[in-house]
């Protein structure tokens, strides 16, 4: 018996030993991806002033000048349209799936809600271009049809998976108790569901809004083939603009390995893990705030 113990307590070591090295190894990847892009992208003030370079919408690496305002909004912009548009429609799939279809076509929406998942972001791109882009061009007299609005709309549809399967789960992993009780008291379905389910799911309807923000910030071969690519601060919702992903891809290979150009570039993504690193870090804040309440 006491043999036994012994290798038993050799396994916990070796195992707790193993999870530590797989934490350890991790966070040094995450801190060299840090380290790399970071010290890359501060040789951009070497040249450009920090002022100038978060302020400044002026973007032409050949006279010099390296604003990147255009891109900040371009990707802000993006993304809020893509939250008010494809949060509410993801919720309320959510809500549908999981307290209103039945069992038989819950089981046929969810791997449905999967496959949408697995579709490849250039798909994504070309049914904007066919179908939003065409839309816009004909309903507003634009001349091109792409800009933020159309970036914003594909983007909305690339992340209702990701709000319809966490808010789902969230809504599914609450106590039928909550359910029972609002309904001996009174209230109907649409009440319970309102004041009661919504309320007590909020945690993981926050985290999956905010992880659906943080794919939608990172996307970039969708964007770039609906948003028109152009270094032009967006002035409306139609004209062609530019965001911190698209412009990083189309620019990252013509520039020499070291110049201000490629350095900018490097800050650019820099700025991305920034706001990736808020998100996550608004991820926690909201998950914490909802249990203790």
């Amino acid at each position: 018996m006491p043999r036994k113990t012994s290798w038993a307590s050799v396994n916990d070591q070796l195992t707790r030993y193993l999870f530590i090295g797989c934490a350890v190894l991790v966070s040094l990847v995450i801190l060299s991806i840090l380290w790399f892009v970071g010290q890359q992208g501060l040789a951009t003030f070497r040249h450009v002033t920090p002022l100038e370079f978060f302020t400044s919408s002026r973007w032409n690496p050949d006279r010099g000048q390296y604003g990147i305002l255009t891109f900040i909004a371009g990707s802000i912009g993006t993304t809020f349209i893509a939250i008010v548009l494809g949060a509410p429609l993801g919720l309320a799939g959510a809500v549908f799936m999981g307290k209103i279809a039945p069992s038989s076509l819950r089981s046929l929406l969810r791997p449905v809600t999967e496959l949408f998942a697995g579709i490849p972001s250039v798909v994504y791109g070309y049914v904007g271009i066919v179908v939003f882009v065409k839309i816009i061009r004909k309903t507003t007299g634009s001349a091109t049809g792409f800009g933020l609005l159309a970036a914003g709309l594909v983007l909305a549809v690339m992340i209702l998976p990701t709000i319809i399967s966490i808010s789902e789960d969230t809504l599914r992993a609450l106590p039928d108790s909550y359910e029972e009780a609002s309904m001996a008291l009174g209230a109907t379905r649409w009440q319970t569901i309102w004041r009661v389910l919504l309320p007590a799911a909020k945690p993981g309807i926050l985290t999956a809004v905010i992880l659906a923000m943080a794919r939608a910030i990172g996307e970039t071969m969708a964007v770039q083939m609906v948003i028109g690519n152009s270094p032009l601060f967006p002035h409306s919702l139609v004209t062609p603009t530019s965001t911190l992903t698209s412009d990083i891809v189309m620019e990252m290979g013509n520039t020499p390995y070291g110049s201000t150009w490629n350095d900018a570039l490097f800050m650019m993504s820099v700025v991305l893990l920034l706001i990736s690193l808020a998100l996550i870090i608004l991820v926690r804040l909201g998950i914490q705030k909802g249990e203790a309440k």
